[in-house]
């Protein structure tokens, strides 16, 4: 087994030579002797390799003394509503996401859909699965079955109040799991006209990448859209833990913003309401919490930070510029379809085009994230601390420096020779000179 397939979130490797049915066992029984529950649920995504690894996994977990729960293919977000709402002790989503065919990988949580991240609990199970020492329970686990589809449909439907209103949709689920979600959008047919790009489960992999954080991905969607008159374009990525959109006229909806305007939408039903966001944000995302009476509150890039987080500082959601949405409704953890639904509920009840509402949030001028390689991350960040000394500098994740007219971020990868930079400014020409003077300086 390679260390390097434990990542700071998940496992990831490429199948067979990274991650096979022999690792999959020693993480199954890993988990098992780390977590100690007694009952464990699994779902898959529909990769080649996730039947036989499901297994191997599985068999890990049941010769620990572990029952099992078998949740059958299903996306992440249902991984956490099960987590969330059966009597389980842990949870894991075996998929590899938006990663190509040949990859594959596990999403792990505890009850309630906490997060098992690299501090917390994922360095144990790596030392634990790479070490290989382990004796079987005197009684082995058994494996029941468990489909919680409907369950998860009809939850997540009673959020969606359209007014009335009818409204055409164009879903591009690029043949990943996001098929999955479509069921919900079904429930409303008076409601929702659905054009579907890519809604085939029987042959995955065989468009574009499933990652609406890629552009190039949403070209197709940005031009059915526009060719259908629809009102709102909506992509997901390959476990459905992630969705992006693109409004009427054809253009990509920046994810901060989408963060802000469901920010608008959930003040209302709760008033004064606390919610996260990525400090790789837009300002106009914390300006739009608090204008709508809500606490707005910064909070490091990192799915198990934020859940952490939210938790910590009772917030009901939070929002991350990669495109993961996070509710307190799914136990703090990303909700499939929920932030389509509650967009739509916001065009119904504004009687606003999605555009319109988007441009009201737009007020600023944001790069896209800038990756660097650099050889001494720490000298770099040194001489922009000193640079930049006449800024107010945070230090929550990264370097982060505030100016009345602009900002920057600079967070180190955690796994490869990088910074990456974010900034935003006033004016595009100030956006302009200060990314050369950035980069100048990080690339020099």
């Amino acid at each position: 087994m390679q260390p390097h397939i434990f990542k700071a979130y998940d496992i990831r490797g490429i199948y067979p030579d990274e991650i096979n049915e022999d690792d999959a066992y020693a993480i199954g029984r890993a988990v098992a002797l780390h977590l100690e529950p007694k009952r464990l649920g699994i779902g898959r995504d529909i990769r080649a390799s996730s039947p036989s690894l499901f297994a191997s996994f599985a068999r890990g977990v049941m010769d620990s003394g572990c029952d099992v729960l078998d949740l059958g293919v299903i996306t992440t977000p249902m991984v956490y509503f099960a987590a969330g709402r059966l009597d389980i002790d842990a949870a894991i989503s075996l998929t590899a996401s938006h990663n190509p065919p040949q990859y594959n990988g596990m999403k792990i949580a505890l009850r309630g859909a906490v997060p098992v991240g690299e501090n917390s609990g994922l360095r144990e199970i790596r030392d634990l699965a790479l070490r290989g020492q382990w004796q079987d329970a005197d009684t082995k686990g058994t494996m029941t079955a468990e489909d919680i589809r409907a369950a998860y449909y009809g939850y997540f439907t009673s959020f969606a109040d359209f007014q009335g209103k009818h409204f055409t949709l164009v879903i591009d689920t690029a043949n990943a799991m996001g098929v999955l979600e479509l069921p919900i959008y079904e429930q409303f047919p008076d409601n929702l006209s659905i054009i579907n790009l890519y809604n085939d489960l029987e042959h995955p992999f065989e468009c574009h990448e499933a990652n609406p954080l890629k552009l190039e991905t949403l070209d197709e969607l940005r031009a059915k859209v526009k060719e259908s008159h629809a009102n709102l374009g909506i992509a997901y990525d390959g476990d459905a833990d992630r969705i992006g959109f693109v409004d009427e006229t054809g253009g990509i909806i920046p994810m901060d913003l989408v963060t802000a305007l469901l920010a608008k939408i959930i003040l209302e039903k709760h008033p004064g309401a606390t919610i996260l966001y990525d400090l790789r944000s837009s300002r106009s995302v914390k300006e739009v919490i608090e204008e709508n009476g809500g606490t707005a509150i910064e909070c490091k890039v990192g799915h198990a930070n934020i859940k952490k987080q939210m938790r910590e500082d009772g917030a009901i959601f939070a929002g991350e510029l990669s495109g993961h949405y996070y509710f307190e409704e799914n136990s703090y953890a990303e909700a499939g379809t929920l932030p389509a639904l509650l967009l739509l509920n916001l065009m119904a009840e504004s009687g606003n085009t999605i555009s319109e509402l988007v441009k009201e949030t737009k007020r600023y001028f944001h790069s896209d994230e800038i990756n660097s390689e650099v050889t001494d991350k720490d000298a770099v960040l040194a001489k922009l601390r000193e640079t930049y000394a006449d800024g107010k500098q945070h230090e929550l994740d990264g370097l982060k420096v505030d100016y009345p007219d602009w900002w920057f971020n600079v967070r180190p990868s955690n796994t490869e020779p990088l910074l990456r930079l974010n900034l935003e400014a006033d004016t595009p020409g100030l956006l302009e000179a200060k990314t050369a003077e950035l980069l100048a300086i990080i690339r020099s």
